[in-house]
């Protein structure tokens, strides 16, 4: 394999573009939209993103791990506000770890320079792919009025969740794809820095407004300011449907998040200007074609944002394929292609269900006396047992296990608290030493 084309410049695919580049491998990229150094889209609808350790992981594979910590804000913890403006904060880990907030188009600026500075790297802007043809290994992109063709070795569709090429693949036999919208979308709003250049809110935390069925989120950039999202239904009164005016939104925000309305003060503007967002989940097998073809990130399992593994999903993808490659060499990309297959797609498909859950997580139980419960016993157990028990967070965030069995080993959880959470008097015997052994003695029994 001498030469690759990446459809898709977005964070994926400028990553890989750039660790192939690395090897020593021609790399043309693609990409449909314009040069995000020259023109700012997504303007209003970028979510900011976290970078856990899969994603650090992925980057230090390249290369490029110091270069990205120039740009992120550490984040150690959830800081609840509840309806009544009270605070509750909530470490992430006993061990202090963070994960680190950054911007989409900071991020994707950064690696698209990294990419081009490489000598056998190209980019080309403004370019629609229009067709392939994986018996020939041959993309035609729609270049202006021009339409032309490209062949490579290697064929990565990096496109994100409307991706052509997964669009070429839905063709083929035997290609299975799904997509679900779920009934929640999201709006942005940022809070800027105050004037004196300060964060308005706690910098060293990811802040959240649960109200159940909706919430409020903040993610800090490293301005002092936060990018704020709300996340809720389309339907209902205060339904993202019936929220369409400046004055809505205020409304909107005097009734269930009025702490945040002093930190925003152009609330009004930003909630009739930017846009209203949906979310979408999709899910796809194999994540290959033949030899030739085959796709990365979003492109392959796009996920609502919740558990913020979204972007470290995609780029351990490229990681685990670059490692194949050393593993087995370019000569036999079939095997390479195969196993590649073989370990995404659980871990694309257990990303998406962990996704979703911790919705419910992050805009419910937050708040909920139960679910904090279950924290503190998890942690004083995890404390004094952390050869057995590691939370469900931990190990997405803070490891490189793979999500589906990230995912198993939470639910084996799910039921050992719940017999704990039954226990007569857990919560005033919650730090005690018979609930710790019972924990203990359900970790070895429950399956």
């Amino acid at each position: 394999m001498k030469k690759v084309i990446i459809v898709g410049a977005g964070l994926a695919g400028s990553y890989m573009a750039y660790a192939m580049g690395k090897k020593g491998y021609e790399v043309q990229v693609f990409e449909k939209r314009p040069d995000p150094r020259k023109s700012s889209y997504g303007s209003g609808r970028s979510i900011n993103l976290v970078v856990s350790h899969r994603g650090w992981t992925a980057l230090a594979y390249a290369g490029i791990e110091e270069e990205i910590r120039k740009i992120v804000v550490p984040a150690y913890g959830r800081q609840i506000h509840d309806l009544e403006g009270n605070e509750s904060y909530f470490a992430y880990n006993i061990d202090n770890k963070a994960i680190h907030s950054i911007s989409r188009g900071e991020f994707n600026k950064t690696l698209v320079e990294l990419a081009e500075a490489l000598p056998n790297v190209t980019i080309t802007f403004d370019a629609f792919c229009e067709h392939v043809d994986f018996n020939t290994g041959t993309v035609h992109m729609k270049q202006g009025e021009q339409l032309n063709a490209y062949s490579a070795d290697l064929i990565v569709g990096g496109d994100g969740a409307n991706s052509s090429v997964r669009n070429a693949l839905m063709k083929q036999p035997r290609f299975n794809y799904s997509q679900d919208y779920i009934d929640s979308g999201y709006k942005e709003v940022h809070i800027p820095a105050a004037s004196d250049g300060s964060p308005q809110l706690n910098i060293d935390a990811l802040h959240i407004w649960p109200r159940r069925e909706f919430m409020l989120m903040g993610l800090a950039n490293t301005d002092n300011g936060f990018t704020g999202t709300v996340f809720a239904p389309f339907g209902g009164e205060y339904g993202l449907d019936h929220l369409k005016t400046g004055a809505d939104g205020l409304r909107y925000f005097e009734k269930y998040f009025k702490d945040a309305i002093p930190l925003i003060p152009d609330l009004e503007e930003q909630w009739e200007n930017n846009p209203t967002s949906a979310l979408v989940c999709i899910r796809c097998n194999p994540y290959h074609w033949g030899t030739n073809t085959m796709l990365i990130g979003d492109a392959a399992h796009a996920t609502v944002p919740f558990y913020g593994e979204g972007m470290n999903g995609s780029l351990e993808d490229v990681r685990v394929f670059l490692e194949l490659l050393d593993e087995y060499g370019d000569s036999d990309m079939k095997k390479v292609l195969e196993i590649y297959t073989e370990q995404r797609v659980p871990a694309g498909n257990a990303l998406v269900d962990l996704s979703l859950r911790n919705f419910i997580e992050m805009r419910d139980l937050v708040a909920d006396p139960s679910f904090q419960l279950r924290k503190k016993i998890e942690r004083k157990v995890q404390a004094n047992h952390p050869d057995k028990w590691t939370p469900l967070y931990t190990l997405v965030k803070f490891t490189n296990i793979p999500y589906h069995e990230a995912k198993a080993e939470g639910e084996r959880h799910d039921r050992i608290m719940e017999e704990i959470l039954a226990m007569e008097g857990v919560e005033e015997l919650w730090d005690s030493e018979e609930v710790e052994q019972e924990v203990l003695r359900l970790f070895e029994s429950v399956r």
